[in-house]
């Protein structure tokens, strides 16, 4: 299961798409919770690293503060795991958006060299500029979230439900 994530999170995030509107948040929530902690927050990194070997690296700080974000936000499906309801779930994409925003943001003002002046204006500038994108991270992030997490239990209830209705019968 976890290859088929990987694979399909590369995919999309190489097809074009609105920018930040992508599954590996989502995957790192989804990971959090359903995976075991093994493969839990080294999925969402591991489709990260080789879609962006494939798309090109960028600064490695700025880099850096993605993938971090996306192990907080696996964390925070670890969390999840234990206290798994439709507005958890929610709540938790909603947060694991904000917390990509605010922690990118600050690090696209921090770098060396960054585009922003190094002060209170200039962190409030990258913010600033940054809430389109937010705007594309809540969408996205709330669209993959519904469709990895919705699929999945819709599988695990068609399959509870078959066993339920069709049992085996013994042999006796």
């Amino acid at each position: 299961m976890a290859f088929f994530f990987i694979v399909a999170a590369v995919i999309l995030r190489l097809m074009p798409h609105l920018p930040n509107f992508a599954p590996i948040a989502a995957l790192a929530l989804f990971g959090g919770t359903y995976l075991n902690k093994k493969y839990a927050l080294g999925v969402p990194i591991l489709a990260m690293l080789i879609s962006d070997y494939l798309i090109g690296f960028y600064n490695p700080w700025i880099m850096l503060s993605v993938y971090g974000s996306f192990v907080l936000i696996g964390l925070i499906g670890l969390w999840l795991k234990k206290h798994k309801t439709i507005p958890n779930v929610l709540g938790a994409s909603i947060f694991g958006s904000i917390i990509f925003f605010l922690i990118t943001n600050f690090a696209v003002w921090a770098v060396p060299h960054s585009m922003y002046p190094h002060n209170l204006q200039g962190l409030l500038q990258s913010y600033i500029m940054g809430l389109p994108f937010l705007k594309n991270t809540l969408a996205g992030d709330l669209f993959y979230v519904a469709t990895m997490f919705g699929l999945y239990e819709l599988v695990l209830w068609l399959t509870l439900k078959r066993r339920v209705v069709c049992p085996v019968k013994s042999k006796n």
